[in-house]
């Protein structure tokens, strides 16, 4: 069972003490904050591999924690969120967030979940190639590192995730259910149009043009590719 360092930040006291037992029986290191600031403050000063964030924080909503912890730490943030409207959790992440969960939700689901995203961190990914590289894009899977074209990307765990299975096998056409699982695990039951949320984050960093995109291929009514077929 993977083992990582967790920070919590929640200001319902309930919600995080059973959290927090749920983590701590698996195995983690749980750390805790009850406010926007100190939660940021917390991320900031520990760097811990995930981040659990509320969305409803008093001092500095879930949403503005999350945009500045991107400027500070790559680690995967799972963001909790009443509400259940697509448009709200895809605001979420659109801000950095690499997952969600509704509430109320489960906190055995929730454990799973962070299980299943530790195990896919690119440190522990199961290959003997630990390095990929295609059409000038270079992945280091043990340092979790990314170049394009030589200059440094900075990514979120997510898109990390994503942009290495692709590149992993140029030209092959992934559907969003393969990607899904292949980022977030097969128990994520969340929206399908994540995968474009990240894809088109993704596109930003390394297309001259997202809109006309070389790269990141889009198979309408399917998926996504990397490059061109063989």
């Amino acid at each position: 069972m993977t083992r990582s360092s967790i920070l919590v930040v929640e200001d319902d006291r309930k919600t995080t003490e059973l959290v927090t037992m749920y983590l701590k029986r698996d195995g983690h290191t749980v750390l805790t904050a009850s406010d926007g600031p100190s939660g940021l403050d917390a991320a900031e000063q520990h760097q811990p591999e995930l981040i659990i964030l509320d969305i409803m924080l008093p001092g500095m909503d879930g949403l503005e924690v999350c945009r500045r912890i991107r400027t500070v730490s790559d680690a995967f943030i799972i963001m909790l969120t009443a509400r259940s409207t697509e448009e709200d959790r895809l605001r979420g992440l659109n801000t950095g967030a690499d997952d969600y969960l509704t509430k109320p939700f489960s906190p055995r689901e929730l454990a799973a979940r962070v299980q299943a995203v530790l195990r896919r961190a690119p440190g522990r990914a199961k290959t003997a190639d630990r390095h990929l590289s295609a059409n000038g894009v270079e992945l280091d899977l043990d340092r979790y590192e990314a170049r394009f074209n030589g200059t440094p990307l900075s990514l979120t765990p997510a898109e990390f995730r994503l942009l290495a299975t692709l590149v992993a096998e140029p030209g092959r056409t992934f559907s969003r259910e393969q990607l899904i699982q292949r980022v977030f695990g097969t128990t994520y039951d969340g929206l399908d149009r994540s995968i474009d949320v990240h894809m088109n984050k993704l596109r930003k960093k390394i297309e001259p043009d997202p809109q006309t995109p070389v790269l990141l291929k889009t198979v309408y009514g399917y998926g996504y590719r990397f490059g061109d077929p063989p």
